[in-house]
C-alpha cells in the first residue's frame, strides 16, 4: 500500500465554524510533560457531542438516535500540555443520509494554527435496532450550519 505523498499541514483556526473551549486537566499529561495522544480522541468527541447536546439536537438520555463512531483519524503538529487551554475548532466536512464526517483543530488558546487535526465519522442509528437511520432534523440543521 502507497501513501499519499501530501504531508498534512496545520490548518488556520479560520477554517473552522465554531469553537468549544475544553480545559486541559493534570492527569492528560504523560511521562514526556505533554497531553498524551489517545487524549485527543477524548477532545475531539467530547467538542462534537458537548455541542450537539447544546444545540439540542442529541439527546443522550433519551434520544432515539445515537451516533456510532465509525472512523476516526488525528494528526499531531505540536505538544498541549497541562494547565494550557484548549480550543475545539468543529467543522462537517461530508454529510450523508445517516453519516457524518466532523473535522476538529485542536489549537493552544489563542494560537492561529491547530496543535493538532483530525476527524472521526459518526453514523446514525436507531437506539433500539441499532440500525442506520436518516438524520433528525434537530440535527441535520446543526449539521449544515457546521458545513464549510
Amino acid at each position: 500500500m502507497t501513501r499519499a505523498a501530501t504531508k498534512p499541514v496545520p490548518e488556520h483556526r479560520s477554517h473552522y465554524r465554531v469553537f468549544r473551549t475544553i480545559a486541559t486537566r493534570w492527569a492528560d499529561n504523560d511521562m514526556y510533560g505533554h497531553v498524551n495522544n489517545v487524549v485527543y480522541y477524548g477532545w475531539f468527541d467530547t467538542a462534537v457531542n458537548g455541542l450537539l447536546i447544546e444545540r439540542g439536537a442529541l439527546d443522550i438520555h433519551r434520544g432515539e438516535t445515537i451516533g456510532f463512531v465509525v472512523e476516526t483519524q488525528c494528526n499531531y503538529f505540536a505538544p498541549l500540555a497541562f494547565p494550557q487551554t484548549v480550543e475545539a475548532g468543529i467543522r462537517v466536512a461530508e454529510a450523508g443520509r445517516s453519516s457524518v464526517r466532523y473535522e476538529i483543530g485542536l489549537f493552544a488558546q489563542g494560537a492561529e494554527t491547530a496543535a493538532a487535526q483530525g476527524h472521526f465519522v459518526h453514523v446514525y442509528v436507531d437506539r433500539v435496532s441499532q440500525r442506520p437511520v436518516p438524520l433528525p432534523a434537530p440535527l441535520a440543521e446543526v449539521v449544515q450550519s457546521l458545513k464549510r
